[in-house]
């Protein structure tokens, strides 16, 4: 290996033509981190930041090519992964993931836009839930997400920290509980890990630049534990840069706008 090696990151999600969220999102995150990012795309869709026109998952045999040709030759210090749209898709990376035995894998289980279209299949969320959580450094849920992978109410902190637990339960080595949707002026976002129970607290910015954020903070995640960094330091980074990354937001599109991916850290 060369002594001038970077730390690489792979994401395998969904491309977004509006360039916010998913794939672009991910590779824009990890080169702000100075991160050399791969990816393996399944599926293609059509959105802007008013919503989601269109969704096109890329075959089978194309993803299980990507993931080949990247694991091969560059493989990543840490992958992460988000929109699987299907439950094929699912198994088919649970199945890669497995067998390459990742250490550092984080799972975004994007299962609906901020805009509030479905990105994944209703079938598709136990194997999500069976597969993939037991095989994440950290699970990244928002309190709908958190819901569906846990069969509990989600709305409160405390219930946050009680659906942390489950997912850890679960498999999950820790798991981070994502905080946009309480109805409170304060952001409140709780990482469960074996021990360890921490809350993050700030106030809500009041904007609509809202779009990819979960996208977003999972592949600062992923790009920090690629760096050398472990969960306990990796999670308050990832957070930091997420809420710089909205205070940058761009203002652009007439719906929920991207956040500035490329902030100087």
């Amino acid at each position: 290996m060369s002594d001038n090696r970077r730390a690489t990151a792979m994401t395998i999600a969904g491309s977004d033509s509006g360039g916010g969220a998913g794939i672009q999102a991910d590779l824009k995150t990890f080169a702000a981190w100075e991160v050399f990012g791969t990816s393996a795309i399944v599926a293609i869709t059509a959105q802007n930041t008013l919503g989601v026109h269109a969704v096109h998952p890329v075959p089978a045999e194309i993803i299980t090519a990507q993931l080949e040709a990247v694991f091969s030759d560059l493989p990543p210090d840490a992958l992460k992964s988000g929109m699987l749209a299907t439950r094929e898709l699912v198994e088919l990376v649970a199945d890669a993931l497995d067998a390459g035995q990742w250490a550092n894998y984080v799972l975004d289980p994007v299962m609906v836009a901020t805009s509030g279209d479905r990105l994944l299949d209703t079938n598709a969320i136990d194997a999500v839930r069976d597969r993939l959580v037991p095989l994440a450094i950290c699970v990244t849920p928002n309190l709908d997400e958190a819901e569906l992978l846990t069969g509990l109410t989600v709305r409160n902190p405390e219930q946050m920290v009680t659906a942390g637990k489950a997912l850890l339960d679960l498999g999950a080595t820790s798991a981070l509980i994502k905080g946009g949707h309480l109805a409170s002026d304060i952001l409140v976002d709780i990482f469960v890990a074996e021990g360890v129970v921490e809350r993050f607290t700030r106030p809500r910015q009041q904007t609509r630049a809202t779009h990819g954020t979960g996208c977003t903070l999972s592949a600062a995640i992923t790009a920090a534990l690629a760096r050398g960094h472990d969960l306990e330091r990796a999670i308050p980074m990832a957070l930091e840069y997420l809420q710089a990354a909205i205070s940058a937001a761009p203002g652009i599109g007439a719906g929920m706008g991207p956040v500035w991916h490329g902030i100087q850290r």
